[in-house]
């Protein structure tokens, strides 16, 4: 009795699921769609050419220096790169004397071996970049309640990588005279409230962050590149593209030598089962009960039984 019971009731579980699955499926179905605002005017990232990219990418170290300068210039004041320490800069073409320089003019968190309060002392090439804010409260206190992101990792946590940023970056626009492919005008409930910026690049078209590139000239390079809105945006994504993965052209390297270890393994191994097996002949002898040698053995085992036939 108990397991009709129990039947039952998983007969009943099993219609009320598939009556709800039908049920919503036909009001879905019967429902008219409307595309939202975020999903008309969102841009995807466009595409940019970077010396990494690619099977066979490699970091361009100029550029890498000069978006680290943009960095250093530009986004240091707000964005923090707590995966990266000074001496990380070697890698980019920086020399000892340069990380020793540049990890000075930052002030890093320590405490006060005499007092034991919390202080800040100039920076050492062992120390990673640090946050500019004490904390997140004072972080969203300076930013209006947003807290900015840290960079060190942020071109692998967002879709598109190097391309999102570099579009994000260039894609602030006017949304009071901003179209989108159809011509449509941004309605009026979608446009930015207080403290926040239009940018087709962002998901949800309005963000926090103010557009940190305005214009040309706004870091003077070292190398005398011309230093446009674009070329900037460029650089600081390629440098932000070697911090998230600092190992890529090591990881290509070594990628291309195993491809090349198991081609010429392949062919090695094609040629040494042509040389040794491709003549070998396969011996199949025919056994069974009808085999002469078994009959034998069978007549025999039966006289020693003393079976007829």
């Amino acid at each position: 009795m108990v397991r009709i019971f129990g039947i039952l009731a998983g007969l009943g579980f099993v219609f009320v699921a598939f009556w709800s699955l039908l049920w919503g499926t036909i009001e879905y179905l019967g429902a008219e769609h409307h595309e939202s605002a975020e999903h008309r005017f969102h841009e995807h990232p466009k595409n940019y050419s970077f010396a990494s990219d690619g099977p066979f990418g490699r970091f361009d170290e100029r550029q890498l220096q000069r978006g680290f300068q943009v960095y250093r210039e530009v986004c240091a004041g707000c964005h923090s790169l707590n995966y990266v320490a000074f001496r990380n800069l070697a890698e980019i073409g920086y020399n000892e004397a340069e990380i020793r320089k540049i990890a000075s003019e930052f002030q890093v968190p320590d405490v006060n071996p005499q007092t034991g309060e919390p202080n800040t002392r100039p920076g050492l090439p062992a120390d990673r970049f640090p946050s500019p804010y004490a904390n997140v409260t004072a972080a969203r206190a300076a930013n209006n309640n947003a807290v900015p992101p840290d960079l060190s990792l942020i071109v692998k946590a967002r879709h598109g990588g190097a391309d999102y940023i570099t579009s994000l970056l260039t894609g602030y626009r006017n949304p009071a005279t901003y179209r989108n492919h159809e011509g449509e005008a941004l309605p009026a409930d979608n446009r930015p409230g207080q403290n926040l910026y239009f940018n087709p690049y962002f998901p949800n078209l309005n963000l926090a962050m103010p557009p940190p590139i305005t214009s040309e000239g706004q870091v003077q390079y070292q190398d005398g590149t011309r230093a446009t809105v674009e070329q900037m945006a460029q650089d600081v994504s390629a440098f932000l593209t070697w911090t998230a993965e600092p190992n890529l052209q090591r990881r290509h390297r070594s990628g291309l030598a195993v491809v090349l270890f198991l081609l010429a393994a392949t062919i090695f191994s094609w040629f040494a089962y042509k040389n040794v097996w491709a003549t070998a002949k396969r011996a199949v002898r025919v056994t069974g009960p009808l085999d002469p040698e078994n009959m034998a053995k069978t007549d025999a085992a039966k006289r020693d039984a003393g079976i007829a036939g």
